[in-house]
């Protein structure tokens, strides 16, 4: 495609659309200004959008989808989501034209005044547009499951610092995970449902009857109509066995019925193919959220590089400590879409209600995760193949990113 304006305005994007309640091949995209106002068959499209001129040497062969959204993520470009406000923009930026065009930007753990500081920054990014909100990834964790959260940061759970936080997040506070099992931790759910956040369990060696527990709690401390979290299932938790469950077999027992969503890095890295699939049988689409958990190296070649003040190495597509722990990840939330796809024969319209649907939903992120009329215009223009072809944002093509991962 070429010659693709710059300013919002009015928009016809054909090729085939998905919805969220299938895939239309012949289907059409009106956009007015920063909003869908039609996403269905293109031989129903309301009078008012009819005659609406398609971008120059725009191809009805593409696949449209909605924008992504990635409500774990840690940087990419270089740039890690922290105090330094223009490192969080960079890496912002990264992911936007990448197509994940809602981020939640989180942050490690770290002392207390260096995550107010971190917070206050994602807040501006927030009012900016450039975030959608923030995740605090602990610092209430397990020692024991901490991965490559640095355990000198970690503390057990004060709810006088969830309020400092909330402050300095300035209503932008989206979700935090915690290990119920630390001392104070029972108060946590409730503390962040004060602050207008959600629990997310993780990093935690709890027991099946813990985890339960604590996701029992979150769910009775609803926010904005969401739903808790498992933060990256499986990764900072004990494994799942027959005889000791753990907070795996809570979490997805709980998504099952519908009153959880897990979070799964797809990436090949982190899960098996099999793990991802058996996950998505288990809980199907709507209690399924894939994430990056990506950190500044995502877009960027091998090499050494930081994630909150401690070196990792990326070789491929893994990060690791020097101990060989995995640190976060490299890959873009439609990488992931591809995978599951390609790879583990999910449809398309379930993959993309996990990478787009279903995160913002859990977070009751309005107007964004589904080509619906009244939505923010946030649509991705992709080949046979899944590959990007062109981002929109809340109406405006955003430049191809500089660099492509995989």
């Amino acid at each position: 495609m070429t010659s693709t304006p710059d300013v919002p305005g009015r928009q016809l994007l054909l090729g085939s659309v998905v919805t969220p309640d299938g895939v239309v091949t012949d289907g059409a995209v009106a956009v007015a200004g920063t909003t869908i106002r039609y996403a269905g068959s293109r031989a129903s499209l309301p009078p008012a959008c009819v005659g609406v001129d398609s971008p120059d040497g725009w191809s009805a062969g593409v696949t449209l989808l909605p924008g992504l959204v990635d409500i774990h993520c840690h940087g990419g470009a270089g740039g890690e989501f922290g105090p330094d406000a223009e490192a969080g923009r960079r890496a912002a930026t990264h992911h936007h034209a990448s197509g994940t065009t809602t981020l939640v930007g989180s942050l490690v753990s770290a002392p207390a005044e260096t995550l107010v500081e971190g917070t206050h920054a994602l807040a501006g990014l927030v009012r900016a547009g450039e975030l959608a909100g923030i995740h605090l990834e602990g610092p209430f964790l397990s020692t024991v499951r901490c991965g490559a959260q640095n355990p000198a940061a970690l503390i057990d759970a004060d709810p006088a610092l969830v309020d400092r936080l909330a402050e300095a997040a300035d209503g932008a506070l989206a979700h935090m995970t915690w290990a119920p099992e630390r001392p104070g931790g029972d108060a946590v759910p409730a503390s962040l449902a004060a602050a207008g956040a959600l629990a997310a369990l993780g990093h935690t060696d709890a027991d099946y009857s813990g985890a339960a527990h604590a996701l029992r709690s979150a769910a009775d401390h609803p926010v904005r109509g969401g739903l808790p979290l498992a933060t990256h299932l499986f990764n900072g938790m004990p494994p799942l066995q027959s005889r000791a469950p753990g907070p795996v077999a809570a979490a997805v027992a709980a998504a099952a019925r519908g009153e959880a969503v897990v979070e799964v890095i797809a990436d090949g890295v982190h899960l098996d193919g099999g793990t991802v699939r058996m996950v998505y049988d288990a809980v199907g689409p709507d209690h399924l959220a894939l994430v990056t958990d990506a950190m500044a190296a995502s877009g960027l070649p091998e090499g050494a590089y930081t994630l909150g003040g401690l070196e990792v190495h990326v070789r491929g597509r893994e990060v690791r400590l020097d101990n060989g722990s995995l640190a976060g990840g490299v890959s873009v939330l439609l990488d992931q879409v591809r995978w599951l796809v390609r790879d583990l024969g999910v449809p398309l319209v379930d993959a993309v209600r996990a990478a787009a649907t279903t995160p913002a939903r859990a977070l009751a992120l309005g107007g964004v995760g589904s080509l619906a009329e009244g939505g923010r215009a946030d649509v991705l223009a992709v080949d046979a193949d899944l590959e990007l072809v062109q981002v929109m944002r809340a109406g405006a093509w955003l430049p191809r990113p500089a660099t492509n991962l995989c």
